[in-house]
C-alpha cells in the first residue's frame, strides 16, 4: 500500500533537518544537536536512540521485526540518519572552502542560527528561575573552558580514533558542543575530514564503531536528565548554546594557521581592526545578510515542526 502524502513530507523534512545537522557538523563551533533543538526534534531523537536497547534486542530476536521498528522509531532515525549521512558527504569540500574564504559570514551565519534557538528554547527553561540560571550560567562556562584549548596535532592511530568517534558524537549530542571542534581539539579533525572527502573506509569505519559507543552511552545520560529534570536541562543547554556564540564571532585574529585550525581563532577583533590586522574586508554586509538568514532560517525550521506534529 501506498504511504500518504503528509507521511511521505514528514520523511522529508526528517532528512532534510538531518542534512542540516550533517552539514553542521562538520563545522567547527558548532553542532548538530543546535540543528536538533532549532528544528524542535531533540527530544525525539534522543528518545529514540535511548530505545535502541534490550527490548529492541529482544523484539529482533523474536522475529518481531515490525515492532522493532516502531519502538525505536526507525522511520524517524533511518530518515534522519540517510540526511546527515548526505550533509556530512555534500558539505566536506564546500565547507572547507567556505572557511578558507568566507569563514566571516559562515560564522555570522551560525550565529543568528544560534541565538534564535536560544530564544525559542525560553519556554522550556525560564532563567528567571534562579536554578534554571545557575545551570545556564554552568553550561555557558563548561564550553567557553573546552573552548579555550589548544588543537593537537599528529596523525591518530585506529585505537585513537575510535576514541575520537565516541567523543566526539557525544559532543555532537550536546547542543552548543561542537563535535568538530573536539576533534580539533584532539587532532583529528582534518584528517577525518579528508577521510570523508576520500571515502577512505578503513578510518571512517574505526571512527564510526566508536561513534556507535558514544550514542548509545550519551543518549541514555541525556534521556534520562530529560525525564526527571527537565527544566535544568534545557537551562544547561540555553547555556551550551550561548557559550558557544563567542567561538563563532566573524572576526577573529591571532592565528597564521590556515583551514579549519583558523576559524577558531578565537581572538575576537572589531572589523575595523580585523581589516587592519588580517588584512582581509570584514564583509560586513555579507555577515549581517548571514546572521539575518541563520536566524530566519531557524524560526521556519521550528515552524515547520509545529506544523506538522500539529497535523
Amino acid at each position: 500500500m501506498k504511504p500518504p502524502a503528509a507521511s511521505i513530507s514528514a520523511h522529508l523534512l526528517v532528512y532534510a533537518k538531518g542534512i542540516a545537522m550533517g552539514v553542521s557538523d562538520s563545522v567547527p563551533g558548532v553542532s548538530g544537536g543546535t540543528i536538533a533543538v532549532a528544528a524542535n526534534i531533540y527530544d525525539r531523537l534522543i528518545h529514540a536512540i535511548r530505545a535502541v536497547d534490550g527490548e529492541a534486542a529482544r523484539l529482533l530476536l523474536r522475529g518481531e521485526a515490525g515492532a522493532c521498528w516502531r519502538h525505536i522509531d526507525g522511520a524517524f532515525l533511518l530518515a534522519l540518519g540517510l540526511g546527515m549521512a548526505s550533509g556530512l558527504l555534500l558539505s566536506a569540500n564546500l565547507i572547507l572552502l567556505l572557511i578558507d574564504n568566507y569563514p566571516e559570514p559562515l560564522r555570522a551565519f551560525f550565529i543568528g542560527l544560534i541565538a534564535a534557538a536560544i530564544g525559542l528554547l525560553r519556554r522550556e527553561s525560564p532563567l528567571g528561575n534562579w536554578r534554571n540560571l545557575l545551570w545556564g550560567l554552568a553550561g555557558a562556562a563548561f564550553v567557553l573552558a573546552v573552548s579555550s584549548g589548544s588543537p593537537a596535532t599528529g596523525s591518530p592511530s585506529p585505537g585513537y580514533l575510535f576514541l575520537c568517534g565516541a567523543i566526539a558524537i557525544s559532543a555532537m549530542l550536546l547542543p552548543g558542543l561542537s563535535g568538530a571542534f573536539i576533534l580539533l581539539l584532539l587532532g583529528a579533525y582534518e584528517f577525518m575530514l579528508a577521510a570523508v572527502a576520500g571515502f577512505d573506509l578503513p578510518p571512517l569505519l574505526i571512527f564510526l564503531c566508536g561513534c556507535a559507543l558514544g550514542v548509545v552511552l550519551m543518549s541514555r545520560v541525556v534521556a534520562w536528565l530529560l525525564r526527571g529534570h527537565r527544566e535544568r536541562a534545557y537551562a544547561f543547554i540555553r547555556g551550551l548554546l550561548a557559550g558557544s556564540i563567542p567561538a563563532l564571532w566573524p572576526w577573529q585574529g591571532g592565528d597564521e594557521s590556515a583551514g579549519a585550525v583558523r576559524f577558531l581563532a578565537n581572538e575576537a577583533l572589531w572589523p575595523g581592526a580585523y581589516a587592519e590586522l588580517a588584512g582581509r574586508e570584514p564583509m560586513l554586509a555579507a555577515c549581517l545578510a548571514a546572521l539575518l538568514a541563520g536566524f530566519g532560517l531557524t524560526l521556519l525550521a521550528r515552524r515547520g515542526s509545529n506544523r506538522q506534529n500539529a497535523d
